[in-house]
């Protein structure tokens, strides 16, 4: 039997509800990952070697996911949503009672770090599928509010642990992911079962073969790493950059609340934006901002400065996470989105490794302005070959679509 339940706002809500559980448990996972393994008695430089081993392995897991997904068997988007919450709720369940099997919590976490990775490709994937069977979802509205999610979060979490302690953190992901199981479970398409059982597969592209389908985009992927290696380089050491222009902690707060609710009217609003200006034009426009962001950090010399660089987010990262999203639904076959998106996320991820493995040693051995320099310069490149690879190159190497 045919639903008719597949109204604007219906949908709408149980797709935010799922972008705010997933960013409630990042902002736990991701975000407070050195308070939680520091902790449990791990040193810095462990801390450093987890994150990395997990990034390096979610940026190879994502595609390969993807090109299982994309080949309409049996795991689904939505399925594997459903098996990603499962895995970190089991996994925040052990680390409950492994306070201090270190190789325990190293596994454990890693594969929760990266497996929260690997699924949010999907999760934007999700939306596009279920948008071309006529089911509408705001996209923007809902990622918008995820961003929204993650800021009150990280507003209120620091307190919270100093409280009541890290174990506080597995209690949160303990509970969002079992909401979000729920609300994944009742997230079916009309006839959905009939649909998935009757899919049948279709051969996936190679690597190579998506690169030389699709030849803008695969420049752009190395546009996006060079992006995400000064977005990760302002993250990752934010807080010795606040510590450099007189904040602390305190300050640390307002300038990670603020460029994540910056994201909320940006992100709700780009469905109208992609009426009047293409996705393509707003990746470049992204990019531009992503250099504009990290140049003033170099000339800032107090915290007003470093908010106006946090303000900058607003044109970044919240422009360029809806419209890389938009792009590869606008550009690649249906059968190549889940893959594409994974690329995309795959590339932040590769960025941030080398952002991990080159900045600190920038920073130990130079200081914050050499760092900012450098990430200013790789930056700089990144827009440069985004304009190229969005301007001068034809999104699809065959005819197909285009927007």
């Amino acid at each position: 039997m045919t639903r008719t339940d597949n109204t604007k706002g219906f949908w709408t809500v149980r797709y935010t509800f799922l972008n705010s559980t997933y960013f409630v448990a990042f902002c736990t996972i991701h975000a407070c990952a050195a308070a939680f393994l520091l902790a449990r008695g791990f040193t810095n430089t462990e801390v450093g070697v987890l994150l990395a081993v997990a990034n390096i392995v979610s940026a190879v897991f994502q595609p390969f996911i993807a090109g299982i997904i994309d080949k309409k068997g049996s795991l689904t988007n939505r399925r594997f949503i459903m098996i990603s919450v499962l895995v970190i709720l089991a996994g925040s369940v052990i680390l409950l009672f492994a306070r201090e099997a270190k190789v325990v919590i190293f596994i454990v976490f890693a594969l929760i770090y990266m497996i929260q990775f690997a699924y949010q490709p999907v999760m934007t994937a999700l939306c596009f599928e279920y948008q071309k069977t006529g089911i509408k979802i705001n996209y923007g509205l809902a990622r918008g509010l995820g961003s929204a999610s993650f800021a009150v979060t990280a507003a209120i979490i620091g307190g919270v642990i100093e409280e009541r302690g890290v174990e506080i953190l597995l209690w949160v992901n303990i509970v969002t992911m079992a909401l979000s199981f729920i609300v994944a479970m009742t997230f079916r398409k009309p006839d959905t079962d009939a649909e998935e059982a009757s899919s049948s597969k279709t051969k996936g592209k190679s690597f190579i073969a998506f690169l030389k389908a699709y030849p803008a985009f695969a420049v752009f992927l190395v546009a996006t790493i060079f992006f995400f290696f000064a977005h990760n380089m302002i993250n990752d050491f934010m807080i010795q950059i606040i510590r450099h222009l007189g904040g602390g902690e305190t300050e640390l707060g307002y300038a990670n609340f603020l460029q994540a609710i910056l994201e909320l009217p940006v992100m709700a609003l780009i469905g109208l934006v992609l009426k009047k200006i293409s996705s393509s034009s707003l990746l470049v426009f992204s990019g531009f901002a992503f250099l504009i962001k990290i140049a003033i950090l170099i000339f800032a010399t107090n915290m007003f400065m470093m908010y106006v660089s946090q303000s900058f987010q607003l044109f970044a990262y919240a422009v360029f996470i809806p419209a890389a999203a938009y792009y590869v639904s606008k550009t690649m076959d249906e059968s190549d989105q889940v893959k594409g998106q994974a690329y995309v996320t795959s590339a932040i991820t590769v960025g941030g490794v080398f952002s991990n493995l080159i900045s600190g040693v920038v920073l130990d051995n130079l200081g914050i302005k050499p760092m900012l320099t450098i990430g200013t310069v790789v930056c700089a490149a990144g827009a440069v070959i985004a304009t190229i690879a969005m301007t001068k190159l034809k999104p699809r190497a065959v005819s197909g679509h285009r927007e």
